[in-house]
């Protein structure tokens, strides 16, 4: 199981943080997540990619943050 933290941009707000919440909830592998407005940490099996691609698709900015891999 790997940590993955994500840089977000384009949140302003808990309703944005709840859809980018339930976006990584509904990705098979993630085991749970924790969204605030600037970063969410992601517990689970997935690619990073995957993540970011997701919340992009959701329509926010999302990025591997400078401590991602723990």
């Amino acid at each position: 199981m790997k940590t993955t933290v994500l840089a977000l941009s384009d949140l302003s707000c808990q309703h944005c943080v709840k859809s980018v919440q339930k976006t990584l909830d509904g990705i098979s592998g993630v085991q749970s997540a924790e969204v605030s407005l600037d970063k969410a940490v992601v517990v689970g099996d997935v690619d990073p990619q995957v993540l970011i691609n997701a919340i992009v698709e959701a329509g926010y900015q999302a990025r591997l943050a400078d401590n991602s891999a723990k």
